[in-house]
């Protein structure tokens, strides 16, 4: 009997209200292996029910004992990496290699939320007016929505929840329905750290549970990552039901290669940043802007490095695994036949790839085409697929007015050997990351991660000090203890002394 991964609600697992399910694949076998449940509004009520009733006590709960559950939570998580590495592995199909890096940028927030005593003070001023001081505190905002995606099933989560929980707030998490397992079995390890339960809860499913708590009045905020449409729809949605939110949405990620820069060190990135994750990335660099003068050699580099990469099931020691499911390949495939037409050249062909797995699995190996025009789909599009492109430009200006046209600003890279160069662009550069001979300039947990333009929609980025400041809100109190030289009336408009 098939098994059917189920919610996590209240600190145990229950079923849904409805009979509603998907399909959960092994990408590398191209076989569904499991059912998950999909949420009804009801099993969505129930969620926020429990996170509302968990929250009280959680607020009160101190910062010590948050600090200690999210200490506990670290050792756990760091010594049991390899066991969510594995289920990263068989629902979404990226290398076992490549999933104990998703666990560990996961791990460095849960880290950065050990320390929220830091992030989360307030500021006093003392003697302002006479014997009056003004200070503020930070408090939790409540009961918070999360929505992550499928090529993240781990990291993306843990941008979010660990903040969220180590503020004082309650959570209900909604993660892809195609790779699920990640979600609860992070909140089982929760509960074993010594989480209350209610205090953070999983629910699966479509656009119904999404729609559920983008409408539910208790959820006082959400935070989500994926494709640009689906942001703004979040955005618009619950910012008109009164809900902060921080949409993180699509992104097309340039790499400009000047005619300074080290090529070799330039096309390993180019492979590496394109293909990691078969491109499956929000951060990939998926078009490269290539200076005319280098960009023959450029591109020669490349298709020699890519002609090394072994494409394979993720348990066996591949650089590349297969796509998420079999209409995500056949879409991003499509894009091949696009480019051909459009007059780009297509210099990799990955669509017969010859992998070490089952053939049946959801294959297409790395692809690179070269002279892309902007007008074409393959270079408009977020493709999120092992399609590496290439747009030739004359110099420096042309680069960087390229760029700067994109409707998307989420991640952006430079490689040069020359400073004044790297300095003007990362001012010029209207993108909200920036690489300096790094391709996928994704910061540290203790800086916050967004971009601008349409990769962006909200109010606070994610994680470091802004995402504290996302999931608390600042109250400031004015305080005077009297003596009896202040008495008396005066209906006048306060006055500093």
């Amino acid at each position: 009997m098939t098994e059917t991964i189920r919610h996590w609600i209240d600190g145990a697992s229950v079923g849904s209200s409805g009979d509603r399910s998907g399909p959960v694949y092994d990408p590398a076998r191209g076989v569904e292996q499991k059912r998950v449940a999909f949420a009804e509004a009801s099993d969505v009520d129930a969620a926020v029910d429990a996170a509302a009733r968990a929250f009280p006590a959680w607020r009160e709960t101190s910062i010590a004992k948050r600090q200690q559950i999210m200490f506990r939570f670290r050792e756990l998580l760091n010594g049991r990496s390899g066991e969510l590495a594995a289920i990263l592995t068989s629902e979404h199909g990226k290398v076992l290699g490549d999933a104990a890096g998703e666990i560990a940028r996961g791990l460095e927030v849960v880290e950065l939320a050990c320390a929220m005593p830091a992030y989360t003070k307030g500021e006093y001023s003392e003697n302002v007016s006479t014997g009056v001081d003004v200070y503020t505190v930070r408090q939790p905002v409540g009961v918070v929505g999360i929505i992550s995606p499928f090529n993240f099933p781990a990291m993306v989560p843990l941008w979010f929840f660990p903040l969220a929980i180590a503020a004082g707030n309650t959570v209900v998490l909604k993660p892809s329905e195609k790779d699920p397992s990640a979600a609860v079995w992070l909140a089982r390890l929760m509960q074993e750290a010594g989480l209350p339960d209610g205090v953070l809860n999983v629910v699966h499913g479509d656009k119904v549970a999404v729609d559920a708590l983008l409408h539910h009045p208790t959820v006082r905020s959400i935070s989500f990552v994926g494709s640009t449409p689906i942001a703004r729809h979040i955005y618009a949605t619950a910012t008109a039901n009164g809900k902060r939110v921080q949409a993180l949405a699509g992104a097309k990620n340039h790499m400009l290669v000047l005619p300074d820069a080290d090529l070799d060190l330039a096309a390993d990135a180019a492979v590496n940043a394109g293909f990691g994750s078969a491109g499956e990335r929000c951060m990939a660099i998926s078009a490269v802007v290539a200076v005319e003068q280098i960009a023959d050699e450029f591109v020669a580099k490349v298709a020699e490095r890519m002609a090394r990469l072994s494409v394979g099931d993720g348990t066996r020691g591949c650089d590349m695994g297969p796509l998420i499911t079999r209409e995500h390949r056949d879409r991003v495939a499509g894009y091949l036949d696009v480019a051909a037409t459009d007059g780009a050249s297509v210099v990799v062909d990955g669509r017969d790839p010859e992998v070490d797995g089952d053939q049946a699995g959801f294959w297409l190996g790395p692809t690179l085409v070269d002279r892309v025009p902007t007008s074409s789909s393959v270079y408009r599009d977020e493709i999120f697929g092992p399609v590496l492109s290439v747009v030739r430009v004359p110099g420096y200006e042309e680069g960087v007015e390229l760029i700067n046209a994109s409707p998307y600003g989420n991640g952006t890279a430079i490689f040069t050997n020359d400073g004044g160069a790297a300095r003007r662009f990362q001012r010029e550069v209207t993108v909200g990351m920036v690489g300096i001979n790094v391709p996928i300039p994704v910061p540290v947990a203790y800086h916050s991660f967004g971009g601008w333009k349409d990769s962006f929609f909200g109010d606070a980025k994610a994680y470091g000090p802004r995402g504290f400041d996302f999931f608390t809100q600042e109250k400031a109190i004015t305080s005077r203890w009297l003596d009896p030289s202040h008495g008396g009336l005066n209906l006048g408009f306060p006055q500093h002394e």
